[in-house]
């Protein structure tokens, strides 16, 4: 029997981020991938590499999920790079329609080619609509402080507050990640569950943000999941594998590098 696990999120170029990494993740992790594309984003070289956002038309992204919903019977889903208000409604529709046993959600905001003025209008709907459907979130840090109307978040205690604070809008796990933006020399992420509180800590790697980190750990974490894995045991996974990417990182013509995910044998 083969393990499916299904990705709704955006597209990134240059195979660091975006429905490109969660596919290589689902492979690496021994799932068969299938991926609906809500937006398209790609850096410009000519303009500091920054991000240029082209969102999906929403009954584009309503028709890929009725195919890949009607070819396979997925019941294991990441949500990642949504972008507008249209988005977010057709996959909460999506979402709320069909029986997903997980939704395994990465809940990112904003990207830089984006208006900054859309960040509020889309934490809000997120909050509202995608959020409560949650299994797992897995906010980073500036989404944490954003979701959880926090300040700051520098110490451990921190990190389960904000975890704490978070799973009050509906999800049954929050996974709030530390990062290298975190004080300190190591990477520390908190899991809470209502409960429990579960803290995983690994030494740094650097100290550079390396790209695609993030959509590797949700990733990887979806594709254990749908395997059958506990919560816990699927983000200690997750962390090993993206520990690995980062170490394993490729390097391009781009100011960052990004996660290699067949660096994890494990």
């Amino acid at each position: 029997m083969v393990n499916l696990a299904y990705v709704i999120a955006g597209s990134e170029a240059t195979g660091g981020a975006g429905v490109q990494t969660d596919l290589k993740t689902f492979q690496q992790r021994g799932v068969y991938g299938v991926a609906t594309v809500t937006c398209i984003v790609s850096f410009d070289p000519k303009n500091s590499w920054a991000h240029r956002f082209v969102p999906v038309e929403p009954q584009v992204i309503a028709d890929q999920i009725e195919a890949a919903t009607a070819t396979h019977d997925l019941d294991v889903v990441k949500v990642g790079m949504l972008g507008t208000q249209g988005t977010i409604d057709v996959v909460s529709k999506a979402l709320h329609e069909r029986e997903f046993r997980h939704v395994v959600l990465d809940p990112v905001l904003i990207c830089k080619g984006q208006e900054a003025g859309a960040a509020l209008d889309i934490d809000n709907a997120l909050r509202e609509h995608i959020l409560p459907l949650s299994t797992v979130i897995t906010p980073n840090l500036f989404e944490a402080k954003t979701l959880s109307g926090m300040d700051s978040i520098e110490t451990v205690e921190d990190l389960t507050e904000a975890a704490r604070r978070i799973r009050e809008l509906g999800p049954r796990y929050v996974l709030v990640k530390g990062g290298v933006e975190f004080p300190g020399d190591d990477a520390i992420d908190v899991l809470y569950d209502g409960e429990q509180t579960h803290t995983f800590s690994v030494p740094k790697v650097g100290n550079e943000r390396v790209s695609g980190a993030g959509c590797t750990l949700a990733a990887a974490v979806t594709a254990e999941l749908a395997k059958g894995a506990q919560v816990r045991d699927a983000v200690a996974t997750a962390k090993a594998m993206v520990t690995a990417g980062i170490e394993g990182r490729v390097s391009a013509h781009t100011p960052f590098d990004t996660v290699w995910q067949g660096a994890y044998t494990g």
